[in-house]
């Protein structure tokens, strides 16, 4: 036996292609076309997905109506229902106007609304499930529960017009659009919480900074009260109680001196009692720590005061671009600060001291320059010594707190010589551009 015929039904829907079959045919044809028409629809209306859930939601409901030839088409969520999100709901008139009651911008109020329509709305609004949880189909009327993990949450309905019933095909093309409606307006819920958590978020963040920023200039205050409260520590201990003595000798040898003497004894204890006033003064007002919030440089600057003679020409330079740093990296970076200034002042003898605090993306830099009579060979041998415990470099120790605090943040101290002549004391520390740090005000050039 040969081949079986092929099977026309199979392909075309139709139990035999005779003259008098050619209507059913033509209908077959029609749905087909409208289901492309429809799907055409679908697509138009996906694409607003972006567009946020007001765009997509109303091209949703003029797609049913265009597709159905619609009188009137709704679309509502249950009240409760996806709370964070919007539009509750949109009507659709057969002209294209879409109208809202309340919640979207530019829709108008609608009038005239049909009891059919008004009743829907309602029953979808207060959540009827038990009349609008499954499909219903009728000659001029479609409705599909819009659902979200098996519960209905609203509702999709549209009314044809008395010339254009209702095809079972039709029912499929308004699921497929409740479906994306509704993964639309679970997108917006989702974006909108994530809105909610991002600008709760940035206000933690600015609490942070600002307590960053309080702490920073906490430890600025900290660190400079530390310094002139030792500074008029050892004025007073040292150099005030010297000062009496000499005093004190001068008044014990007035009987021994010669009257032609005694004029100039006398003019040496008056000295001595100014030069105490004036140190008086000035442990007052070390002591005086006050409550300026300086900057970094600010700092330096106050170093400078408080560590160099007045007769010392000194600077501060910053370069690069000024950013907040650390608290620790901070801490340690004025604390080697002043250990330098001392050290040029006290053992060095110099005259002209230059500070440069330089930013780039990766460290922190602090150079100390000085032209005073320092020699680094030496004093890198009397720091390296210090640093292994050398009892004899202990006088040195500064030196080793130096190198100390900035390898514990992963930095170093060098010290080699100064273009002015004396030492420069560089201490680098690496500061990521990802590591947090406050923001800060810029600092003058």
């Amino acid at each position: 036996m040969g081949a079986p015929e092929p099977d026309l039904s199979a392909l075309v829907g139709l139990h035999t292609v005779k003259g008098g079959h050619y209507a059913q045919y033509r209908g077959t044809a029609a749905r087909l076309g409208r289901v492309i028409t429809a799907l055409e629809g679908i697509s138009k209306a996906l694409v607003q997905t972006a567009s946020g859930p007001d765009v997509l939601v109303a091209a949703v409901v003029d797609a049913v109506r265009e597709h159905l030839g619609a009188r009137w088409v709704l679309f509502a969520l249950a009240d409760g229902a996806l709370e964070q999100t919007g539009p509750r709901h949109l009507i659709a008139e057969r002209d294209g106007t879409i109208s809202a009651f309340e919640g979207v911008a530019g829709a108008p109020v609608p009038t005239d609304l049909p009891d059919a329509v008004l009743n829907r709305l309602n029953d979808i609004l207060r959540g009827e499930a038990a009349v609008l949880a499954a499909p219903i189909v009728e000659d001029h009327h479609l409705h599909v529960p819009v659902e979200l993990d098996g519960e209905v949450v609203g509702g999709l309905s549209a009314w044809t017009p008395d010339g254009h019933p209702v095809d079972p095909t039709d029912l499929i093309v308004l699921r497929i659009l409740a479906g994306q409606a509704t993964v639309a307006l679970v997108n917006a819920e989702l974006f909108s919480q994530a809105n909610q958590r991002a600008a709760e978020l940035a206000e933690r963040n600015d609490e942070l900074e600002r307590t960053q920023r309080e702490l920073s200039a906490a430890q600025r205050r900290t660190l400079l009260s530390t310094e002139r409260s030792r500074i008029a520590r050892e004025l007073h201990d040292s150099v005030g109680q010297s000062v009496l003595s000499a005093g004190l000798q001068m008044e014990l040898a007035r009987g021994e001196v010669s009257p032609a003497g005694l004029e100039h004894l006398d003019k040496a204890v008056g000295l001595s009692r100014d030069a105490m006033k004036q140190l008086r003064g000035a442990i007052y007002t070390l002591g005086d720590s006050g409550a300026s919030s300086l900057s970094i440089r600010g700092t330096l600057d106050q170093l400078c005061a408080l560590h160099l003679p007045s007769d010392t020409r000194s600077a501060v330079v910053v370069r690069g671009r000024p950013r907040e740093l650390p608290g620790d990296v901070q801490h340690a970076l004025l604390r080697i600060a002043g250990e330098s200034l001392f050290n040029a002042s006290a053992h060095a003898g110099a005259t002209q001291v230059t500070v440069t605090l330089a930013y780039d993306a990766e460290r922190i830099a602090l150079y100390v320059d000085d032209d005073g009579s320092g020699d680094p060979e030496r004093l890198r041998t009397l720091m390296a010594a210090a640093l292994e415990g050398d009892f004899a470099a202990g006088h040195h120790r500064g030196l080793a707190n130096m190198s100390s605090r900035a390898a514990e943040l992963g930095g170093r101290v060098r010290i080699r010589r100064s273009r002015l002549g004396g030492v420069r004391i560089a201490a680098t520390v690496p500061v990521p551009a990802d590591r947090p740090t406050e923001p800060n005000r810029k600092e003058p050039s």
